[in-house]
């Protein structure tokens, strides 16, 4: 096979041990360069020397990705109802003020300068978005920390007095005090969840239930009950029905209806608790119920 020049001389090039520290070293310059944030102390010195809001632009856009780098890593502590978007604009803003006071003479890297300046514009922005108090966030992270900390010492969910004796504080004050957190989670009805009983991925809205208001089932039990217990009613003694009306539809107390009835309360009472008694069983019988 013949070899040309050409391909000799390159070979012996990549032979060549410093040959090889060179591209060493290029590959890392090029890696450092890779991040396009970095900036050389040269390029801030032209700046100082003729400061253009060309040229302020022109770094200010090569640290852009610097904030996105900042803003991701915090939105991981943060609940998703924090946007990603949100969180890159005001930490823009972190970075034009550090931008601004920076001084390179003091040989201290823009980056490293400028990551506590944008981290604290993006706390103090939501800070001044969250209703809660910083007290009461900070009782929160108290009690999360406490109930952690027994949880893995005992192996089980800590009881309220144990997590008061924790914190050195009165049973009152705790009860006081997890009433006051709890305002504090807000859960989202659009998002996806996993019902325990289920695999599937539901929105949590589809999960909520009103224990308050009765089902179509119940609001016809309801009913029916309604319509036997005035059936039932006419099967009392006039006496019992006197008493059960001025009691529950008329609101009297039993001292009120003995004073009505001409008769002492405690046999009102008697009466009440006959007629209550007999109503009692005869849902009993109809309905089928036991206990």
């Amino acid at each position: 096979m013949v070899t040309t020049a050409t391909e000799t001389k390159t070979r012996s090039r990549k032979s060549d041990p410093a040959n090889k520290s060179v591209a060493v070293q290029t590959k890392k310059r090029t890696g450092t360069r890779g991040r396009r944030w970095d900036v050389s102390m040269r390029d801030w010195r032209r700046y100082q020397k003729n400061p253009t809001d060309e040229m302020r632009q022109q770094l200010l856009s090569k640290y852009v990705p610097l904030v996105r780098n900042v803003a991701t890593r915090m939105a991981m502590g943060f609940p998703r109802s924090v946007e990603l978007s949100d969180l890159i604009n005001t930490g823009a803003i972190g970075l034009i003020e550090a931008f601004g006071n920076y001084d390179p003479e003091r040989g201290v890297k823009f980056e490293t300068y400028a990551v506590p300046r944008i981290r604290g514009a993006i706390l103090d922005e939501l800070r001044a978005l969250d209703w809660v108090p910083r007290s009461t966030r900070a009782k929160s992270r108290e009690i999360d920390r406490a109930l952690t900390s027994l949880e893995n010492k005992l192996g089980r969910l800590p009881e309220k007095a144990e997590l008061a004796k924790h914190l050195e504080i009165t049973d009152r004050e705790l009860f006081l005090a997890l009433d006051d957190v709890s305002c504090t989670n807000v859960l989202s009805l659009d998002e996806i969840i996993y019902p325990e009983d289920d695999n599937r991925q539901v929105p949590r809205i589809e999960t909520v239930k009103d224990t308050q208001s009765l089902s179509v089932l119940g609001l016809v039990e309801r009913g029916e009950l309604h319509t036997f217990l005035v059936t039932a009613i006419d099967h009392l003694t006039a006496q019992e029905k006197l008493v059960i009306g001025l009691y529950y539809f008329e609101e009297l107390t039993l001292k009120e209806i003995g004073e009505v009835m001409s008769i002492s309360e405690s046999r009102v009472s008697q009466i009440h608790t006959r007629s209550v008694k007999k109503l009692r069983g005869m849902v009993k019988e109809q309905f089928a119920m036991t206990g």
